[in-house]
């Protein structure tokens, strides 16, 4: 293969999103199950789900704080189109905001937030859930499960 052969092939291979490297954590709300990435250091979390092209129904990811506060997200770079719900320690949602793919908008939390649960838009809604709904599993990821110093 020559040269200018192999370039396309490179440089599709460099496009390919590294999803693999982010950690699994396995969630539920209500019956539903949720397969999520776990973003819980300031390099994840500023990476989060940007370049993806889709992401599977079931399929999210969870961006853990280091502390309590009104975080905001945004979709700078980010292509499919997203619903986060802000949730506080023990998983409950704080509020769910939709978010336009390719913005620099920000969507915050309506309260002190220690996570956000990223999923396909629409989501929570489809399923009925809003403030108040437990996401399980969260309340197990605690301080300890982020690496030292985030």
């Amino acid at each position: 293969m020559t040269l200018r052969a192999a370039l396309p092939l490179m440089f599709a291979l460099l496009a390919v999103p590294a999803a693999a490297q982010f950690p699994m954590v396995e969630l539920s709300a209500g019956m539903h199950r949720i397969e999520a990435e776990f973003a819980s250091d300031m390099d994840t979390r500023m990476r989060g789900l940007m370049h993806r092209q889709q992401m599977a129904p079931q399929h999210g990811m969870l961006f853990a704080f280091p502390e309590d506060a009104r975080h905001c997200m945004w979709m700078r770079n980010t292509l499919i189109p997203l619903s986060v719900a802000f949730l506080d320690e023990a998983g409950r949602i704080l509020n769910i905001e939709d978010m336009a793919p390719q913005t620099e908008d920000s969507h915050c939390a309506a309260g002190p937030a220690r996570y956000a649960l990223e999923m396909n838009l629409g989501w929570f809604a489809q399923r009925g859930m809003g403030a108040g709904t437990t996401i399980r599993g969260v309340s197990k990821l605690h301080a300890a499960d982020a690496p030292a110093g985030h």
